[in-house]
């Protein structure tokens, strides 16, 4: 079969399990649930579809598969698969008539991330329309440049991670936590340097398809950039829930990057405090 009609086959599944999962338990997360696998399956089906013998694909899908363990990894450390629905939801829910959620779950939480976890997949499509063309310095300039990422991601989480353990253990032994939310390590350049390495790593899966195709735009990109999108309007419903429970937070973003690490600015008044030359 056509490995573009099996891949979206998979896509109207995936999209009407999510849909009526959420209708059934009244848990809206099982988009969550799925978001570091399909992805696998989508890039799978195309290097299936060569046979398993592109080089190119065979890059692709090792990579896109340590992405996905990592992420699922991390998400089941958390709770994710033990029916714990993100904390966004109710929060909307209560802003919403229940029908004007249901709408939202549908077009959005469903319809719209299941379309960009396939969007943000298609490059290994073009790499599969241009077998002929082999892999170069780039590819594996990219590859590695992916790998780097991915490890970057990883001591982010780790360090949120260890920072929410610690913080739990004070809470648990009646005692006030120093910190209240993570700004240490990579959490000193950036507010959220996992969501950088997130976006970061599609946007080089993107380049390694355009790579493939010889050119720096291909039509692809829209997977990256819907995704980068999602990603900015999250981060700004997120920090505005964090900046209600700490109100020390507005200090911390005005002092560090959303995203992309960056020297942190001084302290407000420290340049004033600071003694003379």
């Amino acid at each position: 079969m056509d490995p573009v009609a099996i891949v979206l086959g998979i896509a109207a599944g995936v999209s009407l399990f999510t849909w009526v999962a959420s209708l059934v338990t009244g848990d809206h997360s099982w988009v969550d649930r799925i978001w570091s696998i399909v992805p696998i399956v989508y890039v799978a089906v195309f290097w299936a579809a060569t046979g398993f013998t592109d080089a190119r694909l065979t890059i692709m899908t090792v990579l896109v598969a340590l992405w996905g363990a990592r992420l699922t990894f991390n998400f089941a450390r958390k709770g994710g698969y033990s029916g714990v629905e993100d904390y966004r939801w109710p929060i909307l829910r209560a802003r919403m008539s229940a029908g004007q959620f249901q709408v939202f779950n549908l077009l959005f939480i469903v319809i719209f991330q299941n379309a960009l976890l396939l969007l943000i997949a298609l490059p290994a499509l073009v790499a599969f329309e241009n077998q002929t063309v082999p892999v170069g310095a780039l590819d594996l300039g990219l590859a590695a440049l992916f790998l780097v990422l991915l490890i970057g991601e990883f001591v982010a989480d780790q360090q949120q991670w260890t920072f929410h353990q610690a913080k739990k253990a004070a809470i648990d032994a009646g005692r006030e936590p120093e910190q209240r939310f993570v700004a240490t390590g990579l959490w000193r350049f950036s507010r959220h340097p996992n969501f950088f390495f997130e976006q970061a790593q599609w946007w080089v899966f993107y380049a390694m398809g355009a790579a493939a195709l010889g050119s720096a735009v291909h039509w692809t990109i829209v997977g990256p950039l819907l995704l980068t999108a999602l990603f900015i309007g999250s981060t700004v419903f997120t920090e505005s829930i964090t900046a209600s429970k700490y109100p020390e937070y507005a200090e911390y973003q005005r002092r560090t990057s959303m995203l992309i690490p960056w020297i942190p600015r001084e302290p407000r008044g420290a340049a004033a405090d600071a003694p003379a030359a």
